[in-house]
């Protein structure tokens, strides 16, 4: 985590904010804490542990210093919640809002769910801001409001029909914050993620990202499934892209990047079969049975766009965003992480 601007830096030696962040037991939300405690930055955490992990919160107490930890305050209640929304932002300078149901196909099986924590979730943190006059306001957008338009690279001013409940919900979440910061001049930065991975990512479950799952199944010796040909593409993007994106976000001085959406990602598209192969030769460094694997293919997944890939050029811009990692060096980092918490790694049998 030594790549981030400079400009962030001199801001965290000179002062110290009070952050939220929600989710922060989550991926994105512990690679967050993790950074600003490391920082000596003052942060209050919100999770209710729904795909939020206590492992999480563990990780990151290891790796900072007492007095560093002693900088953080958890809170175990829900975004659903007024009332806790409330009390978590009281006192608040900045709002990192990354706490959400994600999922495209959880959201296809249960749209209800998803829409109370990732909508009503969503505009009652938002209102506790408001009414706790917080300064910034940044949140978790999502490429997948791109929907079903067909342009590649996707620019944050085009976008089509969503195709998912989930993807309903995240364009709505950049209504809302374009409606309060016009009516109640809040400053809100929404950062439209593409396909994060990295270190905490949780491999388990049916709906664990494609990356820690695949990782996993390599190294215990199960064979990992291709959704569809192998083909479909996305733009994936290291963790600390992502961090980096938010600390710009939340310290950036300039008017004009205040109250916009942006992408978060690479710029380039990598295909599933090409995914596959980059993790199956890195895992192979390790053990060299990983190394003859070859991937099963199944259905296409429901309310999947074929492929995706961001236009960059904004956050550039506006931001000063340059994604210090590629696909392939985020993936090297992040297999080194998962290598070496696992003690005594075995891969089984492939069958």
């Amino acid at each position: 985590m030594n790549n981030l601007n400079d400009q962030i830096k001199s801001i965290f030696q000179n002062k110290s904010e009070l952050w939220l962040i929600t989710g922060v037991a989550g991926f994105i939300g512990s690679n967050l804490l993790e950074y600003l405690l490391l920082h000596d930055q003052t942060v209050v955490g919100l999770d209710n542990f729904s795909t939020g992990r206590q492992r999480n919160l563990d990780d990151v107490k290891s790796l900072v210093s007492e007095k560093q930890w002693s900088r953080f305050r958890f809170i175990n209640g829900d975004i659903r919640d007024l009332d806790t929304c409330r009390s978590a932002c009281e006192n608040i300078d900045i709002v990192l809002h990354q706490a959400a149901l994600g999922s495209v196909p959880r959201s296809i099986e249960d749209p209800i769910r998803t829409n109370q924590s990732n909508i009503d979730g969503f505009l009652n943190i938002l209102v506790a801001a408001r009414d706790a006059n917080i300064s910034r306001f940044v949140y978790a957008a999502s490429s997948s409001t791109y929907g079903d338009h067909p342009s590649l690279p996707k620019k944050e001013d085009i976008i089509g029909k969503p195709l998912s409940p989930y993807a309903i919900t995240k364009y709505v979440n950049e209504l809302y914050a374009d409606v309060f910061a016009r009516q109640y001049k809040m400053e809100c930065v929404g950062l439209r993620y593409f396909n994060v991975f990295g270190r905490r990512q949780d491999p388990q479950g049916a709906y664990a990202a494609v990356i820690p799952r695949w990782i996993n199944e390599l190294m215990s010796g199960k064979i990992p499934t291709i959704n569809g040909d192998g083909e479909t593409s996305r733009d994936f993007c290291s963790i600390e892209n992502v961090i980096q994106a938010n600390m710009l976000a939340a310290t950036t001085k300039k008017q004009e990047a205040i109250n916009q959406v942006y992408n978060v990602a690479v710029g380039e598209r990598t295909t599933l079969n090409e995914l596959f192969y980059m993790i199956r030769d890195l895992l192979g460094e390790y053990d060299e049975k990983i190394k003859s694997v070859e991937p099963i293919y199944g259905p296409f997944r429901a309310g999947d766009v074929l492929h995706s890939q961001a236009d960059i050029s904004r956050v550039k811009e506006l931001l000063g965003f340059n994604p210090s990692y590629t696909v392939k060096s985020g993936m090297k980092e992040t297999i080194e992480w998962v290598v070496k918490r696992i003690s005594n790694v075995v891969v089984g049998q492939v069958s």
